[in-house]
């Protein structure tokens, strides 16, 4: 009943927007409910074909590219069902770390908006007089974003529990990553000065002084070397279970700074570059060839993705994110909302959720705009050439000329309005410390 219901109001739907409904599309409809990512119509609106056509016709004027590059720039433009704009739109194209949407898009899938990676501190010995008579051990989970903050909470952790030195090594296992270094022995030498103030520099001092007021400085000295192992020793005593910030946070940090290392390491957790990019074309219901990946990150030219799937994507990961209450603002940088990262520099249209892309010759920008014509309009748009600054400027006035075509929404839609004031994560919380080990 519910999905009868709802093709019936996308056919009102394409009624009322001019598009002539056959009584089959009612079925069209329905799979269109389950597959977003579909076009059943074209846009009897010319307002976005005719902008799309302007904007191209731009980058040629003003020499961004060359005639013969004209076929590389790729734009794809859908508001619901209807196809506003198209330019190589299926076609696979480099899109940087537009690639960290296929990568947002698995991992909620895998694991759901509230996940948590754990990080499991143990040790080769007894605890005496607060001193540990054997290693430290760190038994990495997966978690992308263990930082100074929850190394420095992690300290005071050990300290709570009466830890004061150890008296063996610092062991590095597991899938871990320090400040979002992933080598071991170098993620291990961060870890093992955070956990000891004395020999704080200026980054952990930093750090330290924006975390809340009163919080203690950690006095766990380290009297051993930084190891790793790839087998952790099957007699260490577990300590401590440390908790990772929500996997939402995750996400949405990770793509507010499109960070490569964090992306790399969720791609990694769900199996892969080739798990991501086969998962990721089922779920936006779009052919695997649109989405080409050799990495979860979008480091490399092989990384490629059609503006189309792009768009697919991003509706995928709203649906997603709508069976946990949450929508795409909570997870990508939205203009209004978010001042910071890839956020920082750009002129868009208020509430305008995004994922930028750039390489050396690569600048893409995905994602949707609410607009009073069309509802919400999904877009993707990737150019190639050099002029990295000048094809930012171009598709920030592309999406503004569109919604002036369209008219600005009268006021942010709830389905792009994100569901916390607070943007920033609450790193350092010594309540995502589980301390395991009672003497």
């Amino acid at each position: 009943m519910l999905e009868l219901l709802g093709s019936g109001l996308v056919s009102l739907w394409l009624e009322m927007a001019g598009v002539q409904v056959k009584p089959s599309d009612a079925l069209d409809a329905i799979t269109w409910q389950s597959s977003p990512g579909l076009v059943i119509a074209p846009d009897p609106n010319p307002a976005g074909a005719n902008t799309v056509k302007q904007y191209l016709q731009g980058l040629l004027t003003s020499k961004l590219i060359a005639q013969n590059l004209a076929p590389s720039q790729g734009i794809w433009m859908q508001s619901g069902p209807m196809l506003m704009a198209d330019h190589q739109g299926t076609t696979p194209l480099p899109a940087a770390s537009l690639t960290k949407i296929a990568t947002s898009l698995v991992a909620l899938n895998t694991w759901g908006s509230e996940h948590q990676f754990d990080t499991m501190i143990s040790s080769t010995g007894p605890i005496v007089n607060g001193v540990l008579q054997g290693d430290l051990v760190i038994t990495g989970g997966g978690d992308p974003m263990f930082v100074w903050e929850e190394a420095i909470a992690l300290g005071n952790t050990l300290n709570k529990m009466g830890i004061k030195q150890v008296k063996g090594n610092l062991v590095i296992t597991g899938n871990f990553a320090m400040n979002f270094q992933r080598h071991p022995l170098l993620a291990g030498q961060m870890v093992k000065q955070a956990l000891n103030s004395k020999t704080w520099t200026r980054p952990a001092i930093y750090i330290h002084s924006i975390m809340p007021k009163g919080t203690p400085k950690p006095q766990l000295v380290i009297a051993g070397q930084v190891k790793f192992t790839p087998q952790p020793n099957p007699q260490q005593t577990l300590l401590v279970r440390h908790r990772s910030i929500p996997l939402k946070q995750l996400i949405k940090e990770m793509n507010v700074y499109s960070n490569n290392e964090m992306a790399q390491m969720l791609a990694e957790s769900v199996g892969g570059h080739t798990v991501v990019q086969v998962k990721a074309a089922k779920l936006a219901n779009v052919p695997e060839t649109e989405i080409q990946l050799i990495n979860g990150s979008g480091l490399g030219q092989e990384n490629r993705i059609s503006p189309r799937a792009a768009c697919a994507m991003l509706m995928a990961i709203q649906q997603q994110a709508a069976t946990h209450q949450l929508n795409l603002a909570d997870l990508f940088p939205t203009s209004g909302f978010d001042h910071r990262g890839t956020m920082q520099h750009r002129d868009l249209p208020a509430a305008t959720v995004m994922k930028t892309g750039t390489l050396r010759d690569v600048s893409a920008l995905a994602g949707v705009v609410p607009t009073r014509d069309r509802g919400l309009v999904w877009f993707a748009i990737i150019n190639r050439g050099p002029q990295i600054t000048a094809f930012r400027q171009e598709q920030d006035k592309l999406l503004k000329n569109l919604v002036k075509q369209l008219q600005i929404a009268p006021s942010v839609p709830n389905a792009l309005t994100p569901h916390t004031a607070r943007s920033l994560p609450e790193l350092g919380n010594t309540s995502r410390n589980e301390i395991v080990f009672r003497s």
